[in-house]
């Protein structure tokens, strides 16, 4: 365990906070952006690449929060925290504007400097139904979900 007032206790306690503003729909992990910082998304899908920060807002939260009736909801399993680097389980739940469920898993890995984000690395985990789902009701549908499967024509719960 990290002491009091350590790097690791301050970023994971920046970190926890962010998320429980944004489960209380008060705030979002976003505030902890650095103006310079980086957002990147693994693997090979449309969305899969490095953004600066306001783009990542501008091409991914906006159009994904477009498409939902209500705020995404998030309930943290497990918050991390070792140097600057918070690693961050949870999952998110919200309903979107076709009145249908939506529900991920995702896992967010933070690159912190004094309490800011300057580096992200993450993905989406789930099932098949799940990742299927997000494609085709989230991001824009069969274009999507075409280029997220693999070269056998699987889904790979990476690319989106």
């Amino acid at each position: 365990m990290a002491p009091e007032g350590s790097v690791e206790t301050l970023n994971k306690e920046a970190v926890q906070a962010s998320f429980e503003r944004w489960r209380s729909h008060t705030g979002s992990p976003f505030e902890l952006l650095a103006p310079e910082a980086v957002w990147t998304i693994v693997g090979s899908s449309p969305l899969s690449k490095t953004y600066s920060r306001q783009a990542f807002l501008d091409e991914v939260i906006s159009p994904f929060n477009a498409r939902m009736a209500t705020p995404l909801v998030p309930t943290v399993h497990g918050i991390y925290a070792d140097g600057d680097m918070v690693i961050v389980l949870f999952d998110a739940s919200a309903t979107t504007k076709d009145n249908r469920p939506y529900r991920n898993n995702y896992t967010w890995y933070f690159q912190m400097n004094q309490g800011k984000v300057f580096g992200h690395s993450g993905n989406l985990v789930g099932s098949r139904h799940k990742i299927e789902a997000t494609a085709m009701e989230v991001y824009g549908g069969s274009e999507v979900l075409r280029a997220a499967k693999t070269a056998s024509g699987v889904l790979d719960p990476l690319n989106l």
